[in-house]
């Protein structure tokens, strides 16, 4: 590819952050359409990959080497799709920024459109849109276009402004629009539109482009049912985020299915097996740490995930922390109760102490640390 000599003094009006994971057979591909797009534009992609397995970043840095306006920002230990948008982002010194997926199914031609819009200064953000007239999801199934419809109908109690599509990956912003939401973001799973629309401290300006959603080109799909839970989660921290840390709300919602897990286990032994109760009791309080935290790492900590030895010893802390909170749990309790205080609200307070016990003390020695 040749590049415009509008590029030779180094500045950007337009850059495209592509956020990826394991996408090494479409970057090609989607330059090439950024190429062909944007012709007269001075623009620059930056991929924004989570240490893909399958060798992306590699790919996007061979391109690099031959074509200036591919970057590459390569994060180790982490991972999370609306976090690498925003780190895009951040690391451009362009005007215009844009996001769009790196599976081709976002059409490049209309990036002209949306720029047009936000240059003539009476639109803060273009929205490509699947929903407006003009607009088609494509081959969806009625089943995914159901369930996408459900969604957007839940987010727009979280807006101040009416879009057809805030479900949408796809769209462009002026620099100052970001900068005026990013430290609101939550940065939690994969709808960052929603985030950024949510998050405003005023009625942002926007203007809808229609498109066709188009299929994926190679790779797989990474919605499944923990981009689900992701989702519930920032609709929440949207919600109640700013009385209430939504990790800490996750911990807390899973430490209630552990109770469940719990009581199931206790009730198979004692029932059905006729084991003493000390013993069952152990059994499912055993059963149930073990639940919480692989439930807690798959989800409340997803960014963090322990794998291999690592999750044995994160383990091991996260029992540690729980039966020291357990401790904790009845002390408190027993002592409320003793002092005549109501034994619900006695009981109450001890569970409270507990769960916060569990949650600061695992963040800090089982999850606080960057791990590969």
């Amino acid at each position: 590819m040749s590049l415009p000599s509008s590029l030779t003094d180094g500045s950007v009006d337009l850059s495209i952050v592509v956020p990826t994971f394991n996408e090494k057979e479409n970057i090609r591909d989607l330059v090439a359409g950024l190429d062909a797009a944007l012709s007269g534009v001075r623009w620059e992609v930056i991929f924004v990959d989570d240490d893909s397995p399958d060798g992306t970043a590699s790919v996007v840095r061979e391109l690099a080497r031959s074509d200036r306006r591919v970057r590459c920002i390569q994060r180790i230990g982490r991972r999370g799709l609306s976090t690498a948008c925003v780190e895009g982002m951040l690391a451009s010194s362009a005007p215009y920024l844009a996001v769009m997926d790196a599976d081709l199914q976002h059409d490049e031609t209309v990036l002209p459109a949306m720029l047009d819009l936000l240059k003539q200064g009476t639109t803060d953000l273009a929205v490509g849109t699947r929903y407006a007239s003009g607009g088609s999801t494509g081959v969806w199934n009625p089943r995914r276009v159901s369930m996408s419809r459900f969604a957007t109908t839940l987010s727009r109690f979280m807006m101040r402004v009416n879009v057809s599509d805030p479900m949408s990956g796809f769209f462009m912003l002026r620099r100052q629009t970001l900068d005026d939401t990013v430290r609101q973001l939550s940065g939690i799973g994969f709808k960052i539109l929603l985030d950024i629309i949510a998050s405003s401290p005023s009625s942002i300006r926007i203007a809808e482009v229609p498109y066709t959603f188009r299929n994926r080109h190679a790779g797989v799909s990474k919605l499944d049912s923990v981009a689900v839970w992701e989702y519930g989660m920032l609709l929440a921290d949207k919600m109640v985020g700013r009385y209430v840390p939504i990790r800490f709300l996750s911990f807390a919602v899973v430490g209630g299915l552990g109770v469940l897990v719990h009581f199931a286990v206790l009730t198979i032994m004692l029932q059905g097996f006729h084991t003493r109760f000390p013993v069952s009791q152990g059994s499912a309080t055993f059963v149930a740490m073990v639940f919480n935290f692989t439930v807690n790492n798959a989800l409340t900590y997803r960014d963090r995930r322990l794998h291999g030895l690592r999750w044995l010893s994160g383990l091991a802390t996260f029992i540690l922390a729980c039966s020291i909170g357990a401790f904790a749990n009845v002390g408190i309790a027993t002592y409320l109760f003793e002092t005549r205080v109501e034994w619900v609200l006695a009981a109450l307070s001890g569970v409270i102490v507990g769960a916060v016990w569990n949650y600061v003390v695992t963040q800090v020695y089982t999850w606080g640390h960057p791990h590969r």
